[in-house]
């Protein structure tokens, strides 16, 4: 499986709590919504940091995984047009689309 983390930046006047509301409430399940995501998708999790003491605070306002079985998957997904015309447009009213940090992992879990 090919795992692909996206960090992400809240919306410049948007609070921390406002934009974990939108994402995990009205842009989880829009994503979860569309049938290419039962499809293609193996997994998919969305994380926001929390402040804990002795931590420095977070660089990022939220980690999102998104897991596909293959290249060509990850390909179909991003393509297809319900996430075109339904999810990506709703990424814009969250989220600042063009500061995404984005990786590529083979994920290898230990314990």
């Amino acid at each position: 499986m090919l795992k692909f983390t996206f960090l992400i930046h809240r919306l410049e006047g948007m609070s921390r709590e406002d934009f974990v509301q939108y994402h995990r409430n009205i842009h989880a399940p829009l994503f979860m919504s569309i049938p290419e995501t039962e499809k293609y998708v193996r997994k998919y999790v969305v994380s926001h940091p929390v402040d804990v003491a002795g931590f420095p605070p977070a660089t990022y306002d939220a980690i999102t995984d998104i897991y596909f079985s293959s290249m060509d998957d990850y390909n179909s997904f991003f393509a297809s047009e319900n996430y075109q015309l339904k999810v990506h447009p709703d990424e814009k009213n969250f989220f600042k689309l063009d500061e995404v940090i984005s990786q590529v992992s083979d994920e290898k879990i230990v314990k």
